[in-house]
């Protein structure tokens, strides 16, 4: 009976002991995430250094950036560690893709970078980041402000040439447009069109071929502002211009309306100036619109000085030959009063 019931313990003691320690700790000693490891960090994970490796990259409008890329030493078996299948490190642990954004023009204090990095099952990792992305774009504004602008974001690899980094996409065009449109709250005065995704190479200074990964950014600018604000007032003076046509020549009012008017849009002429950039190379449709209404309007003020000038010549002439015969009738009385004296 004794006898039994040692072997009973034995028994129970061995199915504890074969139980796995269901913790993140294991599975951190597994991989060898330790301080002293800096095998994982320092290197690219690759087991042989001739082998490419894929970054995958997801960028969404609102600015939230994924990087996903495959890191050959960190793989393990789920059902060896309780069905763990993801597992959060800290980013200073493990080899992180240098990426850079060659349109980039923001601050860099502008940039939320995760602290950690999620590590899968089949090797793969990513992270995350939020930065609000200012980039340089080379606007096309010669039918602003009906324009539609194309802006690319260029991913690149700052070091590492297409031999060890390819960089892809992590989803397609259609699916990153969408996303960005149900996440942006306000658009301002542009809407989002579409969003284009390519891949290209390119070739630097020292003959080495990069990677690149190409976000194509379709925009249409929204025009209603500008058409009630510009298109439509400078329409209603021309129109105003024209009808004072119709005002009496007799009092003067016609030339002073004229003016009143092209002094409105010289004030809009001003505004608009601040609005368009000075490093436009052609004018665009708005600008030709407003200097052609502004042109019309000063050869009608100028239209009007000639037509009150020449209304008012003949009563000038008159005034002018009244004003001699006056003259000669006092300058004949002179000399017939002299006559008589003498």
């Amino acid at each position: 009976m004794a006898l039994l019931r040692i072997v009973t313990l034995l028994s129970l003691s061995g199915l504890c002991h074969s139980q796995p320690l269901c913790s993140y700790g294991r599975l951190w000693n597994f991989l060898n995430l330790t301080t002293s490891n800096s095998y994982l960090l320092n290197f690219r994970p690759v087991k042989n250094w001739t082998d490419q490796t894929e970054v995958k990259v997801e960028m969404i409008i609102y600015g939230i950036l994924k990087v996903s890329w495959k890191n050959d030493f960190i793989e393990w078996n789920p059902k060896d560690f309780c069905n763990i299948g993801v597992f959060s490190v800290p980013s200073s642990k493990v080899w992180i893709p240098d990426l850079d954004i060659q349109e980039d023009a923001s601050d860099s204090s502008s940039i939320q970078q995760s602290p950690f990095v999620n590590l899968y099952q089949d090797g793969w990792a990513s992270t995350t980041a939020r930065q609000l992305l200012t980039f340089t774009c080379q606007l096309d504004l010669n039918m602003y402000p009906f324009d539609r602008q194309q802006c690319n974001v260029t991913f690149s690899p700052m070091t590492s040439s297409v031999a060890a980094i390819l960089l892809t996409s992590d989803g397609n065009g259609t699916q990153i447009t969408n996303t960005s449109k149900s996440v942006i709250i306000t658009e301002g005065e542009w809407e989002l069109k579409n969003i284009r995704i390519h891949t290209d190479f390119r070739r630097n200074f020292d003959n080495e071929t990069y990677s690149e990964l190409i976000y194509t950014v379709n925009l249409t600018r929204r025009p209603m502002l500008y058409v009630i604000n510009f298109i439509v007032p400078l329409l209603y003076f021309l129109i105003l211009d024209l009808a004072s046509f119709f005002i009496n020549e007799a009092r003067g009012e016609k030339l002073s309306f004229k003016v009143t008017i092209l002094l409105s849009i010289s004030v809009l002429l001003l505004i608009l100036k601040d609005m368009l950039p000075s490093t436009e190379r052609h004018m665009p449709w708005i600008a030709k619109y407003c200097v052609g209404i502004f042109a019309l309007v000063g050869v009608s003020v100028l239209e009007a000085m000639a037509i009150s000038f020449l209304l008012s010549f003949p009563e000038k002439v008159k005034k002018d030959s009244a004003h001699r015969r006056i003259c000669e009738d006092e300058t004949q009385l002179e000399r017939t009063d002299s006559k008589g004296t003498i």
